[in-house]
């Protein structure tokens, strides 16, 4: 199929000129002549049948539509230029897989167990960013994420990796003065900012429905709210898994057995342009073979 695309040195121009507001500094970073970069400004405006930029009195801007384009020619261009340099740097094998993962998960769940991928892949290199809201394929320079929630994302797709059991918890000191669920209402709820409704679900679940579910200090992630559980600042609900360490080691206890299982579940998500590139299938197949063996 003939695609209707701009030469790539069309593109290179237009961004530097852009970026400049000059031709003749984008023919020097280009190393071409000031004559060469407007010609190539004629032809891509020629190509596009719109003006791209303002010529006046010598002075150069951009028109609206020069505006909107830029964004995304200079997107492009860094992709090309990022998968160019992984294709150098990895004559071929292996290669770079942009992650964004989930702050806590990350580093309580993926991060150590990421020795074991290294070992089966160490022409892969992880790229991690985190991303505690959500974020847009089409916009940010990730290959895959890994995202909690729902997946209803049309050109997306999604494997399922695992639910999470939500339980209460709280430090020691704190046990004395909570003999069931209705003492809450005497506590301090720590409140997880991304999950404005978890102490409502959690409250209903165990048909708890006269404590203000919204009181309480706000966290970005649940690293802080588990630190500040420890810290005896209040009573927390988090996903059982990643609060082991804290329940083994007596840091954190749970007044009540009432696990409530949450509605939503993790997973690895990539655009579906995204599915053969090889740093994706081979840290696809080893994480979900970690999922089946935890």
């Amino acid at each position: 199929m003939l695609r209707f695309l701009p030469s790539m040195i069309s593109l290179q121009a237009f961004e530097s000129a852009a970026r400049h507001l000059s031709f003749s500094k984008a023919a020097e970073e280009l190393s071409i002549t000031q004559s060469a970069v407007s010609q190539q400004m004629r032809s891509l405006e020629t190509l596009l049948r719109v003006k791209l930029f303002h010529r006046t009195r010598q002075r150069l801007s951009l028109t609206e539509a020069g505006l909107a384009y830029l964004p995304d020619v200079r997107q492009c261009l860094s992709r090309m230029e990022a998968a160019t340099l992984q294709l150098m740097s990895h004559q071929g094998t292996g290669g770079v897989l942009n992650l964004a993962i989930l702050p806590t998960f990350g580093t309580r769940w993926l991060i150590p167990r990421m020795s074991s991928f290294g070992q089966a892949h160490p022409h892969v290199t992880v790229n991690f960013s985190t991303r505690a809201v959500k974020f847009d394929f089409s916009t940010e320079r990730l290959d895959a994420a890994i995202h909690f929630g729902d997946v209803a994302w049309p050109g997306v797709i999604a494997h399922r990796l695992m639910g999470e059991n939500v339980v209460l918890v709280c430090a020691p000191a704190l046990l004395k003065r909570l003999r069931s669920p209705k003492d809450l209402a005497h506590h301090t709820l720590l409140q997880h900012a991304t999950r404005p409704h978890a102490w409502q679900e959690w409250l209903a679940a165990v048909g708890v429905p006269d404590v203000n579910p919204m009181k309480g200090p706000r966290f970005e992630h649940f690293s802080m709210v588990i630190q500040a559980a420890v810290a005896k600042l209040g009573v927390a609900i988090l996903p059982e898994f990643l609060i082991q360490q804290e329940l083994a080691a007596g840091e954190l206890v749970q007044p009540f057995e009432h696990p409530v299982r949450s509605a939503h579940a993790y997973y690895l998500v990539y655009p579906e342009e995204n599915r053969d590139l090889p740093a994706l299938k081979a840290f696809r197949e080893w994480l979900l073979n970690q999922v089946a063996a935890a």
